[in-house]
């Protein structure tokens, strides 16, 4: 009976990784449709070039889809059984992924028209409402009891999450400011929850 419940836990959690790995693969090759043939009247390479904010947004945007499902992949190695509130809320977070390549088109767009402030408000505030949604996940697996005993790790999960939506906001707002600055600071981001992990094995006393 014990192996019979611990396979159809792991089926249970099984099915929902292997929706959202699907959702995060659409999300990801969907960015690659806003890429453009250069204009047919203009030279190959100086139409390929004059096009750098739509290539630079689809290396930033896969780079961002890519660590959330890192992140959404080191959650769910805690999580050992499902309910109807952990669907919903993965599902909303899902939502926030598959959203993604619409204000990097825009942001893109806004780059090569010289006029970039709203696209990037836009922009940062659509990585703050997944920043939020990814907390919503992992706050209802602990309070639902969902996760695994390793309490360590799932410690440091959510010291990682805790710190994500201040530093959006902070982002947010800096935009009316410096729309750079803000776009830096959301990729620092990215590459903290990336490396996270490896920082809190680091600082973590032996």
């Amino acid at each position: 009976m014990g192996l019979k419940n611990g396979a159809a836990m792991a089926n249970e959690t099984g099915r929902i990784e292997a929706f959202s790995d699907g959702i995060f693969s659409i999300a990801a090759t969907l960015l690659v449709l806003e890429l453009k043939p250069p204009p047919p009247n203009a030279p190959f390479w100086h139409g390929l070039l004059a096009q750098w904010p739509g290539f630079a947004a689809f290396l930033l945007s896969f780079f961002f889809i890519g660590i959330m499902w890192i992140n959404h992949h080191r959650l769910f190695t805690h999580v050992r059984r499902s309910d109807d509130m952990l669907m919903l809320s993965n599902l909303l977070l899902l939502l926030g992924v598959v959203w993604i390549p619409y204000p990097t088109s825009l942001m893109a767009q806004a780059v090569t028209k010289g006029v970039v402030l709203d696209a990037a408000l836009l922009y940062n505030g659509s990585y703050l409402v997944i920043a939020l949604l990814f907390n919503l996940l992992f706050y209802t697996c602990i309070q639902r009891r969902l996760v695994d005993c390793e309490f360590a790790a799932v410690r440091g999960i959510a010291k990682s999450y805790l710190i994500g939506p201040s530093v959006y906001v902070f982002c947010f707002v800096i935009t009316w400011w410096n729309v750079p600055l803000s776009l830096a600071i959301n990729g620092a981001m990215a590459l903290y929850f990336l490396l996270s992990p490896s920082l809190q094995t680091k600082a973590r006393p032996r």
